[in-house]
């Protein structure tokens, strides 16, 4: 198994996983050329993907979602319970709806519901051979039950949105920054290491940290941050960018 994320941040989010013949999109909100581009840069095509999973409604998680679908054959894997919010993006036969637990091929994916000021969303433990990858953005928190469901992965893509001190000193008008803050809000970088903590394994090679704002944070402190909890000494720990593709890493 091997991922890439395309573009994360508050613009735009798109990750690629392969899995030998199954590989998938997580989140489209970047645009179709942008990502056709990149896929041919990486000797790759739509034709190539099974499907592309959506973690939720954010336009920027879905903005190039339409074009998309109309100008491939690929289907969205999404909970039923998160059609309303995306019908205007996605005809309804170009849906699969999906349960907490469902295989795409060989590739067993397994939802973790999270908390987050959209109707519906999701993160995804994505399972392959022996490797697990799990994708977590777009959350103020995990809870136990999902949290315990995350422990021992191979790799972890997470978001460490914030820093909470920059944030409140930031420029963000105080209700902007008590939805960032909430429950459904975003990850900061401490709770995230607090996390990240409790569930790492010593199978675990790779951190990336994702969903980093422009506004309210740094990639030094989303570093420090892990660095308080010594997990730059257990895994190695990566910043996915807003307009820098990463290297492929194998999970």
């Amino acid at each position: 198994m091997k991922v890439k994320t395309i573009a994360s941040g508050s613009k735009g989010n798109c990750t690629i996983v392969l899995c030998d013949n199954t590989n998938l999109i997580i989140d489209m909100g970047i645009s179709y050329l942008t990502l056709k581009r990149s896929l041919e840069e990486n000797s790759l095509s739509f034709s190539d993907f099974s499907g592309i999973l959506i973690t939720h409604c954010h336009k920027d998680h879905i903005k190039g979602l339409t074009s998309l679908i109309k100008k491939t054959n690929l289907n969205a894997y999404i909970p039923e319970e998160m059609y309303d919010s995306l019908k205007e993006y996605i005809p309804y036969p170009k849906c699969n709806f999906i349960t907490d637990e469902f295989n795409i091929n060989d590739v067993e994916i397994e939802l973790i519901h999270t908390s987050h000021d959209a109707p519906y969303s999701v993160g995804f433990i994505i399972k392959h051979q022996n490797r697990s990858l799990v994708y977590v953005t777009d959350t103020g928190y995990i809870n136990r039950k999902y949290l315990s469901k995350m422990v021992g992965k191979d790799a972890y893509i997470i978001e460490s949105n914030h820093d909470e001190v920059m944030l409140m000193d930031g420029p963000y008008p105080r209700f902007l920054k008590e939805r960032v803050i909430s429950d459904k809000g975003h990850l900061s970088n401490k709770t995230t290491a607090k996390y990240l903590k409790k569930i790492i394994g010593s199978n675990t090679k790779n951190i990336i940290l994702a969903h980093l704002s422009e506004k309210n944070n740094t990639e030094e402190l989303a570093l420090e941050a892990m660095q308080e909890e010594e997990l730059d000494k257990q895994a190695k720990i990566i910043i996915a960018r807003q307009n820098e593709e990463s290297d492929f890493i194998e999970v």
